[in-house]
């Protein structure tokens, strides 16, 4: 699925105060119950349960959290900078401040790897990820990223 026809204004969010992956989570899941018209804990606790198998955070300072969701009606991206990077036990064991969260409903899951592939390949660009940190308000965010895809 392309990434472009998945991206939304409203999903996509700079320079976040959060402090830590699970506070990450729980704004994942609230921004994105509402826009899927799902249930936040149950958002909450899909993305947990993904990354209790193993972190999303894929290094150089980004993380993909994702995960199947049987009540969302329609797959969701959302995109998110922290203001200060946290700890996201990441496979490099450096610490995230760039988020792609990927929610996908069930039939739609076959999509969903190529979509994972296209964001970590977005992430291997130094000057990507610098423009990207750089974005200062959720418009800045959203133009450059949309700009990419």
């Amino acid at each position: 699925m392309p990434l472009k026809s998945l991206l939304r204004a409203e999903l996509v969010l700079a320079k976040q105060d959060i402090i830590s992956k699970k506070r990450v989570l729980e704004s994942l899941a609230e921004v994105t119950s509402n826009r899927l018209h799902c249930d936040n804990e149950a958002v909450y606790d899909a993305l947990l349960g993904r990354e209790k198998l193993g972190s999303t955070g894929i290094g150089n300072g980004i993380a993909i959290p994702h995960c199947r969701l049987e009540s969302a009606n329609s797959t969701a991206i959302i995109v998110m900078s922290l203001e200060s990077p946290i700890d996201f036990d990441s496979i490099d064991k450096q610490a995230v401040d760039l988020i792609f969260a990927l929610i996908v409903p069930p039939h739609e899951c076959d999509q969903h790897l190529s979509t994972l592939a296209q964001i970590a390949e977005l992430a291997q660009s130094p000057q990507t990820l610098e423009k990207l940190r750089s974005a200062q308000t959720n418009e800045e965010l959203y133009n450059f990223f949309d700009s990419l895809i």
